[in-house]
């Protein structure tokens, strides 16, 4: 084997700076697979999931991640002949079906990203961490002026429609 052959079948070894990033964020097809629902990522990966289901920005990237495939499944319908070609006849086909499925992932996506905290093994209340760190003000202000929140009232901190 030539020298120029062997240098060529090295493998490259990777820096120190990518070998924490590559063990810490999924690579493409891990973050479609995961995105999707369809793939858990590994253990090593659950600092970013946590962020990703429950840090800032959560809901926004839910939306855009829900937004993908109901405009690849209506696309076709822009593609059926109609008279004159009208955008109007396409548009009444196809947003109200894309408005409806974003309006629903919208409802439904705080008890999605606790589903799939608990598939990763982590707490299911992570997602209302951000709300919490905003709100800890208005709780400080709120003990101060009345007291702690009794006993019985515990079980309504918890934004979790099944518990």
């Amino acid at each position: 084997m030539s020298r120029a052959t062997a240098s060529r079948l090295r493998v490259r070894k990777p820096r120190p700076e990518e070998d924490a990033t590559s063990a810490d964020r999924p690579n493409l097809g891990q973050l479609i697979m995961y995105s999707y629902g369809f793939r858990r990522l590994p253990d090593s990966m659950r600092e970013w999931v946590a962020n990703d289901l429950a840090g800032p920005g959560a809901v926004k990237r839910f939306m855009l991640k829900a937004a993908i495939p109901p405009f690849f499944l209506l696309a076709p319908f822009w593609l059926l002949p109609v008279e004159n070609n009208s955008v109007y006849v396409h548009a009444e086909m196809t947003v109200p079906l894309y408005l409806w499925t974003l309006a629903i992932s919208l409802a439904l996506n705080k008890v999605w990203r606790r589903h799939r905290l608990a598939v990763h093994g982590l707490d299911p209340n992570l997602v209302d961490v951000v709300k919490r760190q905003k709100n800890a003000r208005v709780e400080e202000d709120y003990i101060a002026r009345f007291g702690p929140r009794p006993q019985e009232a515990e079980h309504q901190k918890n934004s979790n429609p099944f518990f």
